[in-house]
């Protein structure tokens, strides 16, 4: 393809593309922290307490991996009424960690301060001073509607919250371990050990080859329409660019020449770090595995608009760093097929 050819529209209206592949001077757009966490503060020993008693401290609440949702946002209250509410119903939070607070640029006041409620099991709305229009829901379920801070306090909280469930005793012992530092450490009473919060670190990748075409993936059904990019798990003693390499030669068949990182996700369903790559292949033939990839296609970028627009194939959402890699790739906005 000639670079004219990269940056014609391709459908009427569309804007002016960047060339394939381009590498923006910020790579992937950064987006700013909204909450404070007060490593620092957090630490100091009864400082939940002190929230709690505090008027302008504000909670959201955890059940598993749902949460409660009002209005297609993360439904949050005032601490302490809702403590007690929630108390008065035996629904006691078996957790209570500090979030942080919030940061300007935030759609709540700068400075609020913010807990997690972890309840063992769903709590009915219209009880326990939770709205008769509260439900529960996942983060896939609602996250199109979220705000950007119920996006960054969902995702805060299921993180820290799954941890809290797969870490209730002490590796070494078995001993059960207590909370401590606002629910971001675990501490054994037996040796005195500190176990604090882990996250899984996996890459995810735009695979380019000779031609400018981009390679996408997907598992399940042969016959399945989505489509996404490759992605793995870095394995122990592994360099983030070896595991690209390996993965996408493990997954389809195609070896790496080159890579370049270009942005993270948290994703904590449980515990992933979505580490975004870019790399370019000499190899322009695909065989998936057959077991975690079952197809594998290369597109060029007007293939690629056209199939998603015809419905013939979906990519991944807006909000994952799935769809922001292809877009990167793609050099502007995917349109999706109305109604989709």
């Amino acid at each position: 393809m000639s670079h004219a050819e990269s940056v014609t529209p391709v459908h009427q209206g569309a804007p002016a593309l960047l060339p394939a592949n381009h590498l923006r001077d910020t790579l992937l757009p950064v987006r700013p922290a909204l909450v404070d966490r007060g490593s620092a503060v957090r630490a100091r020993p009864g400082m939940v307490d002190e929230l709690l008693a505090a008027p302008g401290t504000l909670a959201v609440v955890l059940s598993g991996r749902q949460g409660l949702v009002q209005d297609g946002n993360l439904f949050m209250a005032g601490a302490k009424g809702l403590l007690d509410g929630l108390s008065a119903v035996s629904a006691t939070p078996g957790l209570m960690i500090y979030l942080g607070a919030a940061l300007p640029g935030s759609d709540l006041p700068a400075g609020t301060e913010l807990l997690l409620f972890v309840v063992p099991e769903p709590v009915e709305p219209g009880t326990a001073g939770i709205p008769d229009d509260a439900t529960w829901a996942g983060f896939r379920d609602v996250a199109a509607g979220l705000t950007e801070t119920g996006t960054a306090l969902f995702v805060e909280a299921s993180a820290i919250a799954n941890w809290h469930a797969g870490h209730t005793h002490c590796p070494r012992c078995g001993t059960p371990t207590l909370v401590e530092a606002g629910g971001w450490m675990r501490r054994c009473p037996a040796d005195s050990s500190e176990h604090y919060p882990r996250t899984d670190p996996a890459i995810i990748v735009t695979v380019v080859g000779p031609d400018g075409r981009l390679l996408l993936g997907g598992g399940g059904p042969v016959d399945a329409k989505n489509f996404s990019t490759l992605a793995g798990f870095v394995e122990p003693g592994e360099s983030l660019e070896q595991a690209v390499v390996r993965e996408v030669f493990e997954e389809v068949g195609v070896r790496v020449t080159a890579c370049q990182y270009l942005g993270s996700q948290s994703w904590p369903f449980p515990a992933s770090l979505m580490l975004g790559f870019t790399a370019v292949t000499e190899d322009a033939e695909a065989t998936p595995d057959g077991v975690e990839v079952t197809r594998a296609r290369w597109f060029s970028r007007e293939e690629l608009q056209e199939a998603v627009l015809r419905g013939d194939i979906t990519i991944s959402s807006r909000l994952s760093i799935a769809r922001a890699l292809i877009e990167h790739w793609y050099g502007g906005r995917i349109e999706d097929r109305a109604g989709a």
